[in-house]
């Protein structure tokens, strides 16, 4: 079964298609003209070369795609077909084994084609994704709402008692059953067209929503005074420089407007006027007015997905999203936010008043604004714990830090990685490449690309994916497994350094790849994790950033070499909970929003009022902004991926937090036999069982909240 298929089948996304019946003659007609010129031999030939294959990126172009695609889908769909048309009994072994290996080609195109749409959006991959994203969604539905195929699946499903099926494929089967339903199986030949024209408009409309917000971030401020830069790091000033000079900007310094750049004006910048100049900027992405505001899109996003949610037999979108999760409902993610909202809220007041405090020491007549909060927070901290972001920096050179995240998981899980870089291709000449193999046996697990910098075409932030995933149904196959960050790269000849929080959100990222190097199940179907499920791993690996062991060995001063001192450290980890205020509020507001958005039989239809609204009525501080402003929210309205789930951070701490106390009650962070436990009922099972009794085999009992604030230094009840 292609990656793509097991995402339109899971419980946690719909895609975007087309009307049934009216999709294959509509496909087959536009692809045509395209796909005559080009020869896309290179993107459909089975992957080559050493480890299982590997992606062919030296010989791929962004013209080969549309060529590609006609070609995949008519395999794909004999494929189904077959299944379909089996004359023999419906049962696991002939319907539900089969859709598993179906689709191969596919399933290599569509991967690559993720990373060029994600790491690579020129102008001519937005053109093709404009086109192909609902043509691709359409051929989707052709074949999965297509009730014969159904009826194949809905009888192997009757018949389920009599066939003896283990726990695994009996759950397979029933999850095949299920997910097949809600996308609208039972539903009348006129409601099920219906449903495709409805995700037929939100695949445009996710399409044009992601590429205005890029649009904004590709866009730059240009400072021409050296003296504006006054208090950023040198390191730092130099990489505006240099993208200055990318943009033929000779004797200026630029500063893009993505978080990685904004974020160290944001902290060090003494001239508050740039300060608020840059801010600005970077909150309004997508909330301009003009070519790229996004308000009106995202009031069509609601619109349309409360009228799919609707025909679909759920009371809203929020519902509809969460009918497959660890919270169940919304009302229990809720509940949980609802728990820490208060205690994240007043410990901001507090964090205000020391700034303010200190602002007025300094006889600045100023009051506390956005814009002053991370600039402030930093003057605290060195007054507080005599420290400074700036002065744990140096010890943060990119390249150890990553090493760092490759000795915590040999460590803990017994994987090795040895760096291969330039023996494979890649598809920019930045990305590093690592064979991972298990230490216990030595068989090779994968590779390991890792996508560092920021570019132009490249989304913002940070994400981990998968070209190919685990499997052992119909033969063993290995993981190719990436992560993408937006780190800014340093000058040339210059290492790269990054701040605290950009090494936390590499071992994050890492955790994803664990993941997925660990995963061991044999149907490709129980591999994908319930949303609020995703990000509990890559949370957990966060933990082992901090521990004085890998503190020692790799944050090293980028010009001494030596070691981080240890009353560095110490100061470190005596303002672990400094400033949790402001990082829970910043998360917590963008996922309440979320939420209340998304939990309402009404959809919105003014935005930036909704907003507004409700951060009153949660009463959120005024000195702050919400992590993800609704207009460039990604997480929400470029798909389907996170909307009613960016609680999901929160429910993955949760776990998260109590597992890191597994661990540091044993009296050893590194405690073998608990990583052991972990992996085996956790890591390597993906949805074999559910993920909440699993939760309760590793840990005795379910998660307990108090850790999390234990460890955000909140009062714990």
């Amino acid at each position: 079964m292609t990656a793509r298929l097991r995402a339109v089948l899971a419980a946690t996304t719909i895609l975007a298609l087309f009307p049934a019946g009216a999709a294959m003659a509509q496909t087959s007609a536009a692809a045509a003209p395209s796909s005559t010129s080009v020869d896309a031999t290179p993107l459909l030939a089975p992957w080559g070369g050493p480890y299982g294959g590997v992606p062919p990126w030296d010989k791929v172009t962004p013209a080969m795609f549309p060529a590609a695609f006609p070609v995949a889908m008519a395999e794909l769909r004999r494929d189904v077909l077959k299944i379909r048309d089996d004359k023999r009994p419906a049962t696991f072994q002939t319907v539900i084994e089969p859709m598993e290996l179906a689709g191969d080609t596919m399933d290599r195109v569509e991967s690559m084609w993720g990373v060029y749409s994600s790491n690579l959006a020129t102008k001519e991959v937005q053109a093709i994704d404009r086109e192909w994203s609902p043509k691709l969604s359409a051929f989707y539905d052709e074949l999965y709402l297509d009730p014969k195929l159904f009826a194949r699946v809905k009888a192997a499903y009757d018949g389920r008692a009599s066939q003896k099926l283990d726990p695994k494929q009996l759950r397979l089967l029933e999850r095949t059953y299920r997910s097949f339903v809600r996308r609208g199986a039972l539903l009348t030949d006129a409601q099920r067209a219906q449903v495709s024209q409805l995700n037929q408009a939100l695949s445009v409309a996710y399409n044009s929503f992601s590429e205005k917000v890029l649009a904004d971030e590709e866009t730059w401020i240009v400072v021409d005074d050296a003296k504006q830069l006054a208090g950023l790091p040198d390191s730092f000033v130099a990489s505006l420089k240099a993208a200055a000079d990318e943009r033929k900007l000779p004797g200026k310094w630029a500063i893009i407007n993505t978080r990685s750049s904004v974020a160290p004006v944001l902290t060090y910048a003494t001239d508050r006027a740039l300060r608020e100049k840059v801010w600005r900027a970077f909150v309004n992405r997508g909330d301009n007015g003009g070519a790229n505001d996004t308000n009106a899109t995202i009031a069509e996003i609601l619109k349309l997905r409360q009228q799919r949610a609707k025909l679909l037999g759920f009371q809203n979108h929020a519902w509809y999203r969460m009918d497959d999760t660890m919270a169940e409902t919304p009302a229990n993610a809720m509940s949980l936010m609802m728990r820490v909202w208060p205690a994240a809220v007043a410990r901001v007041h507090q964090e205000v008043a020391d700034m303010q405090a200190l602002a007025n020491q300094g006889g600045t007549k100023i009051t506390i604004e956005p814009w002053d909060y991370r600039f402030y927070a930093e003057k605290v901290r060195k007054a507080k714990y005599d420290l400074d972001e700036s002065e744990v920096k140096p010890y943060l050179q990119l390249d150890n830090i990553l090493q760092g995240a490759l000795y915590a998981a040999g460590r803990l899980y017994d994987l090795d990685f040895q760096e291969n870089t330039g023996q494979i291709p890649v598809f920019d000449p930045a990305v590093r490449t690592f064979v991972v193999t298990d230490k216990r046996d030595g068989h090779n697990v994968g590779v390991f690309y890792f996508d560092a910098y920021a570019r132009s075409g490249k989304r913002s932030g940070a994400w981990a994916t998968a070209y190919r995933r685990q499997q052992e149904l119909g033969g063993h196959k290995n993981v190719l497994a990436s992560n993408n960050n937006n780190f800014v790269k340093g000058a040339p000849g210059q290492p790269t350094l990054i701040s605290l929080d950009d090494a936390t959100t590499l071992f994050h990222e890492f955790g994803h790849a664990i993941h997925s190097f660990l995963q061991n199940v044999k149907y490709p179907g129980l591999a994908g994790t319930p949303r609020d499920f995703v990000e509990y791993p890559s949370q957990v690996n966060e933990n082992w950033l901090l521990t004085r062991d890998v503190l020692d060995r790799y944050a090293k001063h980028y010009q001494t070499g030596a070691p981080m001192p240890q009353a560095l450290v110490d100061k470190i980890e005596k303002s672990s909970t400094f400033n949790q205020g402001f990082d829970t509020v910043e998360y917590l507001s963008s996922a309440i929003v979320d939420m209340k958005l998304h939990d309402r039989d009404t959809p919105v239809t003014d935005v930036d009022a909704f907003e507004r609204e409700t951060l009153a009525e949660l009463g959120m501080p005024k000195e702050m902004v919400m992590r993800h402003r609704l207009p460039q929210f990604n997480h929400l309205f470029s798909s389907d991926a996170y909307s009613a789930g960016y609680y999901s951070y929160l429910w993955s701490e949760t776990m998260d937090a109590d597992t890191w106390a597994a661990f540091t009650e044993t009296g050893n962070v590194w405690d073998k036999a608990t990583a052991d436990r972990f992996r085996k009922v956790l890591l390597s099972t993906g949805n074999e069982t559910d993920r909440k009794q699993a939760y309760r085999a590793f840990r005795g009992r379910d998660p307990d909240v108090n850790a999390l604030f234990k460890r955000r230094g909140f009062p714990v009840k």
